[in-house]
C-alpha cells in the first residue's frame, strides 16, 4: 500500500480529530459515515499506528493520532495557502469580529481555522464580550460583524443555531442544599441572567447574586470553587462541571438562538465571505 499521506485522508482525520463524532464529521465532509471509517482505516495503515478510540461521547485520539495531527494541521494549512496564492480567489484585508466567550470557546478555533485556509491573506480580529455589548459596538460600527445571542424563535430573525440554556455546578454539589441559591451570573442584561432569574421567580425559589461579571472564566472559576451555580449554553460547558438540567431543586430554562449581525448595512466583500461560512459551518460544529 503507498505510504503518501493523502490531503483528502488528513482533512478528514483532521475533522474527526475536531469534532470528536464520525457521524458529525461525515456531515462536515459530505461523506456518509461508513466511507468516513473507510478513509480512517486506510490512513492508520498507511502510518501504521491506531489514530482513534471509541468512547461513550464519539472518539478521541491516541498519541499517535496527537501527533499526526499536528503535522496535518501543518499541512493542510500550507496546501490550501498554496491554492489561494496561486489561484487567486482567496480574500485579502480585515474583518473585526465580535462574539461572546462562550462561543468562541467552543466554536472559534474551527471557524477561523477553516476560514483562514480557504483566505490565508484575510485577518480576522477578535472582540469577545457579551451579546448586549457586542450590539453596542456594531451600533457604534466598532465591530464589522458579530455573532450575537437571541431569545429562541425570535420573529423576523434568521437563526443559524440554537443552544439550550443549562444549570451547571461543580460535581456532586446538591442546589437543594443551598437557599437561597448563590448564582454566578453574567451581566444583567444578558439573556442567561435573565432567564435565571425570571425561572426562579417563577418558581418560586429565593436566590443571590454571587458573581456578575463579564467574564466566563470568572464564573466558572466561582463554581469550580462550589460558591454558585452558573447558567450557560450547553455545548459550553467544560468537562469538568456538571449539568444539572432535570434535577428537581432547579427549573427548566429556555434555548437560545445564535445570529449574525452586521455594522453597516452594506458589509465589505470580506466581511460578507465571513458571514456566510459562519452560516455554513456553525450548524454542524
Amino acid at each position: 500500500m503507498s505510504r503518501i499521506l493523502e490531503i483528502d485522508l488528513l482533512r478528514s482525520f483532521a475533522v474527526i480529530a475536531e469534532v470528536r463524532a464520525l457521524s458529525r464529521a461525515a456531515e462536515r465532509v459530505g461523506r456518509t459515515q461508513s466511507a468516513l471509517s473507510q478513509q480512517m482505516k486506510r490512513l492508520e495503515s498507511i502510518v501504521d499506528q491506531p489514530l482513534f478510540q471509541r468512547t461513550g461521547r464519539g472518539v478521541v485520539l491516541t498519541h499517535p493520532g496527537e501527533r499526526l495531527l499536528v503535522h496535518a494541521q501543518r499541512m493542510l494549512r500550507l496546501h490550501d495557502e498554496a491554492l489561494a496564492d496561486l489561484s487567486g480567489t482567496g480574500l485579502t484585508g480585515s474583518v473585526r469580529f465580535g462574539c461572546p466567550d462562550d462561543y468562541a470557546a467552543v466554536f472559534l478555533p474551527a471557524l477561523l481555522r477553516q476560514f483562514s485556509s480557504q483566505h490565508p491573506h484575510a485577518l480576522v480580529e477578535v472582540v469577545c464580550a457579551p451579546t448586549p455589548r457586542l450590539v453596542e459596538l456594531l451600533d457604534k460600527r466598532a465591530v464589522d460583524l458579530a455573532m450575537v445571542s437571541l431569545p429562541d424563535a425570535t420573529p423576523g430573525e434568521e437563526l443559524i443555531r440554537r443552544e439550550q440554556l443549562v444549570w451547571i455546578g461543580y460535581p456532586g454539589l446538591d442546589p437543594a442544599h443551598f437557599d437561597p441559591l448563590p448564582l454566578a451570573l453574567s451581566d444583567a442584561d444578558t439573556l442567561d441572567h435573565i432567564a435565571a432569574c425570571e425561572a426562579l421567580q417563577q418558581a418560586g425559589r429565593a436566590w443571590r447574586i454571587a458573581c456578575a461579571s463579564s467574564s466566563l472564566s470568572g464564573l466558572t472559576a466561582l463554581v469550580r470553587a462550589g460558591q454558585a451555580f452558573a447558567v450557560m449554553t450547553q455545548t459550553a460547558v467544560p468537562p469538568d462541571l456538571a449539568i444539572l438540567n432535570g434535577d428537581p431543586a432547579l427549573p427548566p430554562l429556555p434555548a437560545v438562538g445564535i445570529t449574525v449581525k452586521f455594522g453597516r448595512k452594506r458589509p465589505s466583500h470580506l466581511t460578507a465571505a465571513f458571514a456566510e461560512h459562519i452560516r455554513a459551518v456553525l450548524p454542524v460544529l
